[in-house]
């Protein structure tokens, strides 16, 4: 049996089964490895030569955490958190959805802009989403459902809109190595075939918010680290204008350097320069960032040391050749084929930035011999990519959700983000990017 199906299957099963994240990953790399044929010690130092690349991104992680750490202790969202829950507790029971519907819209716009508008990526999640839990258990809103919104907001609008990430994936990532591997297509031809698939994540979305997770979720606030109409904030006019400035100046450093380390440490400085954080917390506010954001960090590594196992096995192109031979020129086998294997692929590497680089090599000659158009074969090779990336346990697009759910202890990784965000998003996209290889 091909070994990428081997690690990635034994991966998912042991995650289900509530085994930690890091140790499934790192167990099945090891089977992997060895199922393929690679000894221990081969398969040892590809996962530790994998684990180099996931360095900085952890780093990334730990300082943004850092930041919102800063963000946190500063009662900046915590002011908005005591607006939102002064008119929670005032609303009547026929108003209580319209509150619902408008911070479940706030969330989605969020999202949406951490990726396109204002790229901060995941960061926002740990500032904004913990404050808000009381309010969220005071609706007994399904944190399922805003897990849902939340990777939709992450994952769809970087599929289909061409600005921050957007840009990054549709022209830098997925037309660059589309021409790369010999496929004609003008750059301005990729978002418009990333429609079809962005319409099927918009469908999953629907389901879950208006039909799986509709129901009334009951949730304990005791269990909350800190409530907050309990935080007495001196002067919160100051406070506003310093958070303001803040995330406006991190958002400018980390836009204008390209790193995400450096416009965490600026919005951290920014908070001890003007008082709101005192210079003797800065430690606790970096350790306190790394804790909050350990987790994703490590998990990211350990995806990285995965990946690379992956490759070293030789059967990704193997998986892809076998199924080269099974589809013959037959089109609606093809495509299905294509996005099966994308699905596997970028569920174990957990990043369809990381996957479409891999998978463009294999499949766009594929796709050419078939007798796929240019645009038919963008879809299939974008999709492909960003399949698994919603749904994937190494992904951030469900690590970044479940790292503010989970403030207090009561969302789980696998079932409450990893579960419904795959049956939500990657069976509509799996549809969805099929119906847009046959009709484009």
């Amino acid at each position: 049996m091909n070994a990428v199906i081997i690690g990635v299957l034994l991966m998912l099963t042991l995650s289900l089964v509530r085994v930690n994240v890091i140790v499934a990953m790192t167990v099945s790399a090891m089977v992997a490895g060895l199922s393929a044929g690679l000894d221990l010690s081969t398969t040892l130092n590809a996962f530790n030569d994998g684990l180099s690349g996931g360095a900085e991104i952890a780093l990334s992680y730990a300082m943004l955490g850092g930041f919102a750490v800063a963000i946190s202790k500063s009662g900046l969202t915590q002011i908005l958190a005591q607006k939102l829950l002064i008119k929670v507790e005032g609303a009547k029971d026929n108003h209580t959805r319209a509150l619902s519907f408008m911070i479940m819209t706030i969330i989605l716009g969020c999202a949406i802009a951490s990726q396109n508008l204002v790229p901060v990526h995941i960061a926002f999640i740990p500032i904004l989403i913990p404050p808000l839990l009381v309010i969220l258990n005071k609706l007994t809103l399904d944190r399922r459902a805003i897990a849902c919104i939340l990777t939709f907001g992450l994952a769809t609008s970087y599929m289909v809109l061409p600005y921050g990430f957007g840009g990054i994936y549709l022209y830098s990532i997925l037309h660059k190595n589309l021409a790369d591997n010999g496929l004609e297509i003008v750059s301005t031809q990729v978002p418009f075939a990333m429609v079809i698939p962005a319409v099927g994540m918009l469908v999953g979305l629907c389901v879950a918010l208006l039909f799986s997770y509709r129901a009334k979720r009951i949730y304990k606030n005791e269990s909350m680290p800190s409530t907050p109409v309990l935080a007495a904030i001196e002067n919160p006019k100051k406070v506003m204008i310093i958070g303001s400035i803040a995330v406006i100046c991190s958002l400018i450093a980390q836009n204008i350097s390209g790193s995400m380390i450096l416009g965490g440490l600026v919005g951290v400085m920014m908070f001890s320069v003007f008082g709101i954080v005192k210079w003797e917390q800065s430690s606790d506010v970096f350790s306190k960032g790394v804790a909050m954001m350990a987790m994703i960090g490590f998990i990211m590594i350990s995806a990285q040391g995965f990946a690379s196992v992956m490759k070293a096995t030789g059967d990704v192109a193997s998986l892809v050749a076998t199924s080269a031979d099974f589809i013959g020129d037959n089109k609606p086998l093809a495509a299905a084929m294509i996005l099966i294997v994308g699905l596997l692929i970028t569920m174990g590497i957990g990043s369809s930035f990381s996957t479409v680089p891999i998978i463009a090599t294999l499949f766009v000659p594929l796709c050419l011999e078939v007798g796929f158009s240019a645009t038919a074969t963008a879809a299939l090779v974008g999709t492909a990519g960003a399949l698994g990336d919603a749904g994937s346990p190494a992904s951030d697009s469900t690590l970044g959700p479940t790292s503010g759910l989970n403030a207090d202890g009561q969302h789980d990784h696998i079932w409450d983000s990893v579960v419904p965000t795959f049956i939500h998003f990657n069976i509509p996209l799996l549809i969805f990017g099929w119906i847009a290889a046959m009709v484009l």
